[in-house]
């Protein structure tokens, strides 16, 4: 499972103007529906139903919203830089700058938590989120993730 297979340049932001969790997501939901052909109130209602749960801010100024839809055919990510960070109820209490939404199908099963399990451990990475930060064109963010995310498999 390579981030190229899930991501594309059409799907990066690199200049996310929100000041809320639900208007980031509402970005997240807009560029997801542009690059799929999806609902974007769909897309928006599954990422909701998904918060509802618990937050998907993962700590370190990291946010990894996810969600699954029965409409979508395969994986389908979009990769956001927030210019300034954002409140999102994170478990460490910190705002948020790069978020990585993740959609799959209701079928994918373990292809889901394994793409979640790779973009996790990506973001993980102190490193690559300093230069992931340190991007402003979506064609700088596409070459590190994709660049990065081959380089771990070889």
């Amino acid at each position: 499972m390579e981030l190229d297979n899930i991501l594309t340049v059409e799907s990066v932001i690199p200049h996310l103007k929100a000041s809320s969790k639900k208007q980031a997501l509402q970005e997240l939901a807009r560029k997801a529906a542009e690059v799929s052909g999806l609902e974007q109130r769909e897309v928006f209602d599954v990422l909701l139903e998904r918060e509802r749960l618990g937050t998907t801010g993962v700590g370190g100024g990291i946010a990894i919203p996810h969600g699954k839809l029965a409409s979508l055919d395969r994986l389908r990510g979009v990769f956001a830089r927030a210019d300034r960070a954002i409140d999102f109820d994170s478990i460490d209490d910190r705002p948020v700058d790069l978020i990585f939404l993740l959609l799959a199908p209701e079928t994918a099963g373990a292809d889901h938590l394994k793409a979640l399990a790779k973009v996790s451990r990506l973001l993980r990475d102190a490193q690559m989120c300093d230069k992931l930060r340190g991007c402003d064109t979506t064609d700088a963010i596409m070459a590190l993730l994709t660049q990065t995310a081959s380089s771990n498999a070889a």
